[in-house]
């Protein structure tokens, strides 16, 4: 009887390592990050945080207001990842908020971030100081990208007063 506890106790064992080994693949399984270009070198990092390469597809921007200085814009809004973990990655549509903000609190991926966004800056503003900002974290950090006012230059005019005014330079009378 002795040699049969002990078989039962090692068969105990050794189901319960096989079923902590696969509960643990799971829920450790690495985050891969990369660059990926979106329309030139350095400004998209894909994240790929779900299983069967789902993920984020951040894109980077700089802030170039002030031409001596160099700093990221954050657009908090990533597309979604496909096939991020395959040989011809892609996104489409939008991401959540929440997962990017999931993802700025890991350092592998801000410390990415960081480089892929200092050499997006020394890219295209060679001469420009680099000064890092950290991401937001949550919605109350985040910041509207302000965009510049319409002015009156900018604006069409309205097509029957051109009409008009073509008229009075060709001479023809105009209608009132």
């Amino acid at each position: 009887m002795p040699g049969r506890s002990w078989c039962q106790t090692a068969w105990s064992l050794g189901l319960c390592l096989s079923l902590l080994a696969c509960g643990s693949k799971d829920q450790q399984e690495e985050w891969t990050i990369y660059a990926l270009q979106r329309n030139e070198p350095h400004d998209g990092l894909a994240v790929v945080n779900q299983p069967d390469g789902f993920g984020l597809h951040i894109f980077l921007e700089t802030d170039t207001r002030d031409p001596s200085i160099c700093r990221p814009r954050w657009l908090p809004d990533p597309a979604r990842l496909f096939n991020g973990r395959g040989s011809a990655p892609f996104s489409s549509g939008l991401a959540t908020r929440q997962e990017f903000f999931e993802a700025m609190t890991r350092d592998a991926v801000v410390s990415s971030l960081q480089q892929e966004l200092e050499a997006l800056c020394k890219q295209r503003a060679p001469d420009a100081r680099w000064q890092w900002l950290d991401p937001p974290r949550s919605e109350v950090e985040v910041t509207p990208v302000q965009l510049p006012a319409l002015e009156e230059e900018d604006l069409l005019t309205d097509p029957y007063e051109e009409l008009q005014r073509q008229k009075a330079l060709l001479g023809d009378v105009v209608p009132n």
